[in-house]
């Protein structure tokens, strides 16, 4: 891995952004989730899946596969 200097880490603002947006609903659902319902734990998965789209998106200016 190539070491980046600080200032090249902290350019791409929104893909920080939307990492840290991942990373907190990431650590919501780990402490919730025995006390989800059916229905919690169903949108918790498809924003987990439109947040990790949105990564893909922003990191490499594309689609995300499939």
């Amino acid at each position: 891995m190539k070491t980046r200097s600080r200032e090249e880490r902290r350019s791409n603002r929104s893909l920080r952004e939307v990492l840290d947006d991942l990373l907190a609903h990431t650590r919501e659902i780990a402490r919730r989730a025995k006390a989800m319902t059916p229905a919690e734990l169903d949108y918790a998965q498809q924003r987990l899946e439109w947040l990790a789209d949105e990564v893909w998106r922003v990191a490499t200016g594309g689609p995300p596969p499939g």
